[in-house]
């Protein structure tokens, strides 16, 4: 009778806790590769989770974390028992990541993927100046800060939820723009976007104030202008367990003392 339970690539990463989880799994299940698994399941925190869904990103292979980590947000409880019935009933959440397209004060035009964020910093002691255009549009001629970033509802409870934005439920279909350290508009706290707008930020004063643009874990530096857009071409799938859907963790981080 053949095995009706999907392929299985178990992953970990480099700490001891995750290194002893994946030799129990890869004992206890079948394993795959990670290019012939139905399911990746990930072992360790929330950095390890986005690394992963990294890997799987040109194939959309849906990814099932279990928390072995530091930070856990993305992550499902650690159990050895019982994995291929909670893969069963697990829910799906969905979620496209980010493009940027930067370009440097040499000229140089590059491109990168984020899951998370996208984040513009001032390279040096002075503060940066951009300026924000959202869909053609310029809607703030100039901001003074240490920088922005643009989240994805994946990304708003990381670098961004630090920089006191909002957490963006997943399904919710907007970003979160967020000021880091503003110095003019002092009292501008950001803004929520529709995923389907397109952001461009230019970095003024560029020699002066120099800015890098970092997408997840590339970074390009003296950057002059970076553009931004959800890319609707690639498609990423989290697994949670029905008691510890990503929706209900949002409600208890925004309720959270």
């Amino acid at each position: 009778m053949p095995d009706s339970h999907p392929k299985l690539a178990f992953v970990g990463a480099p700490t001891p806790q995750a290194r002893a989880a994946l030799t129990t799994l890869r004992r206890r299940y079948s394993h795959v590769p990670i290019e012939r698994a139905d399911i990746v399941v990930a072992l360790g925190g929330d950095g390890f989770m986005l690394q992963t869904l990294h890997a799987v990103i040109d194939r959309g292979t849906p990814v099932f974390g279990m928390h072995r980590g530091s930070i856990g947000f993305l992550m499902n409880d650690f159990a050895a028992n019982g994995l291929h019935a909670r893969l069963r009933t697990a829910q799906r959440v969905m979620l496209h990541p980010l493009r940027m397209t930067a370009w440097r004060r040499s000229g140089r035009k590059s491109a990168a993927v984020a899951i998370n964020e996208v984040s513009l910093l001032r390279q040096l002691r002075q503060a940066a100046k951009i300026r924000i255009e959202i869909d053609g549009i310029v809607r703030m001629e100039e901001l003074i800060a240490d920088g922005i970033l643009l989240s994805t509802p994946a990304g708003s409870t990381a670098y961004n939820l630090s920089a006191h934005g909002p957490i963006v439920p997943m399904g919710a279909e907007l970003l979160a723009l967020t000021p880091i350290t503003a110095f003019r508009p002092r009292r501008w706290r950001g803004a929520l976007l529709p995923s389907v707008a397109k952001v461009a930020f230019e970095i003024l004063e560029p020699e002066k104030r120099p800015v890098s643009a970092t997408a997840d874990h590339t970074e390009i530096r003296d950057v002059v202008r970076v553009e931004v857009a959800e890319d609707r071409t690639k498609r990423l799938t989290l697994l949670f367990d029905p008691e510890h859907n990503f929706e209900e963790r949002v409600l208890n981080e925004q309720f959270a003392p």
